[in-house]
């Protein structure tokens, strides 16, 4: 299953890369990121529509995006930081919509070291009640499910006390499945490509899902079960 879209600058050696799509999908981006807005899905669905970004869309045009959320790259790892992430957040705010910010982690890293690394590039931007911070786990880097299952924990557990709001969680259904027990107070954003629009059930422990991320042709997109007021609830005070 694909998920998120490694960002330009970052650690490739370290990351799944999206390697049978990348041609065909950097060429459908060049033309969504130069303004061509999205055609309306073809099935009628009831959820609340949002996009996500890192970058590789990083002149996205949010003003004629349709999304009702969005959610961008800002940083990996212990210092890896996303240069697109200033732009696609004053954009949000200008829009107006529900905004998220997530972090790329790797469970061979201190968690704590990862956390303070996004919160300080997070925080260095402006921000405002409603927005929402999440942890992007998608790889092991070769760690044991007992390991990587602390590590998201240690992570979350973290950044819920230094910002008074439970960050969302991201992965993979299976993923999330296999390495995401006990997490289940924490939203949970799950990316099924295999599945319609909401039509999923929530792995492991979640007894509800909040975020489904359905394809990321040719942008990645995702609906969710909540209203944007709703969404805002999950972030920061």
């Amino acid at each position: 299953m694909c998920t998120h879209r490694l960002s330009p600058g970052s650690r490739p050696s370290r990351r799944r890369l999206r390697s049978a799509l990348a041609a065909a999908t950097l060429a459908i981006s060049a033309a969504v990121t130069a303004g061509v807005a999205l055609p309306a899905p073809a099935y009628a669905n009831p959820h609340t529509y949002g996009q996500d970004v890192s970058g590789y869309e990083a002149d996205h045009d949010w003003m004629n995006s349709r999304a009702q959320f969005g959610f961008i790259k800002a940083t990996e790892g212990t210092d890896w930081v996303d240069s697109s992430f200033p732009r696609h957040w004053r954009e949000l705010a200008k829009k107006g919509i529900v905004r998220g910010a997530y972090h790329y982690g790797h469970p061979s890293d201190d968690p704590i070291a990862d956390a303070d690394h996004f919160l300080k590039v997070v925080n260095s931007q402006p921000s405002k009640p409603g927005d929402i911070l999440v942890l992007d786990l998608e790889d092991t880097d070769g760690e044991s499910v007992e390991h990587v299952n602390k590590w998201a924990k240690t992570w979350l557990e973290y950044v819920t006390a230094k910002t008074g709001a439970r960050p969302m969680f991201y992965s993979g259904w299976n993923f999330a499945n296999k390495y995401g027990r006990g997490l289940g107070q924490y939203p949970l954003w799950v990316a099924h490509y295999s599945k319609a629009p909401g039509d999923i059930t929530p792995p492991a422990d979640w007894k509800s899902w909040a975020i489904h991320q359905y394809t990321d042709s040719p942008i990645d997109q995702n609906v969710s079960t909540l209203t944007p007021a709703q969404l805002r609830a999950l972030g920061r005070p």
